[in-house]
């Protein structure tokens, strides 16, 4: 089930009881992924995001790429949504500021604007994904749910506005989206193509069974 937006209230944690929980969350944790508090308060710490992206991305292409790349040194593609990626961020980082932390960090050329961070937690034997505002901080949240991510897990999304803010993309972004339709239609169009030729000739060749004199 979604959620438009995080509805739960804010609960703000002493000194004492984020040290607590930063003890309570390293002993539990089994990657060796854990968090470190620091003498100002700031605890620094790594969460998991998985990409679920509809639409294809941009990235800025490698000279190693080769004849992949464009002539602006970008191009696109879309990602599995199984894609997982891990960022080390602070107790201070906010919502948007990890989105654009994500997209440098693998070289995405997509306005960050365009992206949401979501949570998806379970409920009640429910699985919940409610959209997170742009001043949450996702280690915070991380801390409280605990390392488990079947408890907690982070997802990217396209905004979910209704429709796609075209305006939002650039020409050769546009002009990549094109291509991938053109590339989807044409395949699409030689299955259909070989299944009514299969089609066919099953039909002639039960007609001519028919037909055939005795």
């Amino acid at each position: 089930q979604d959620v438009q937006k995080e509805r739960e209230p804010h609960v703000y944690l002493s000194k004492e009881e984020v040290k607590e929980k930063i003890q309570s969350y390293n002993s539990s944790v089994t990657d060796k992924l854990k968090m470190t508090l620091n003498s100002n308060g700031i605890y620094t710490g790594f969460i998991k995001v998985q990409m679920e992206l509809c639409r294809p991305i941009t990235v800025q292409s490698s000279p190693s790429q080769g004849r992949c790349a464009h002539s602006n040194n970008e191009t696109a593609f879309c990602l599995p949504n199984d894609c997982v990626n891990t960022l080390h961020i602070s107790s201070t980082n906010t919502v948007r500021e990890v989105i654009e932390a994500l997209l440098k960090k693998f070289f995405v050329t997509d306005n960050p604007a365009k992206f949401a961070l979501y949570k998806r937690c379970h409920k009640e034997d429910q699985v919940y994904t409610c959209k997170l505002s742009d001043r949450e901080h996702p280690l915070y949240l991380r801390l409280v749910a605990g390392p488990r991510t079947e408890m907690l897990s982070f997802v990217l999304r396209e905004h979910e506005t209704g429709e796609v803010m075209w305006e939002a993309f650039s020409l050769p972004e546009l002009q990549n989206f094109l291509r991938i339709l053109d590339k989807e239609e044409n395949e699409q169009l030689q299955i259909l193509k070989k299944r009514y030729a299969a089609y066919r000739d099953k039909l002639e060749e039960a007609l001519g069974g028919v037909w055939k004199p005795g």
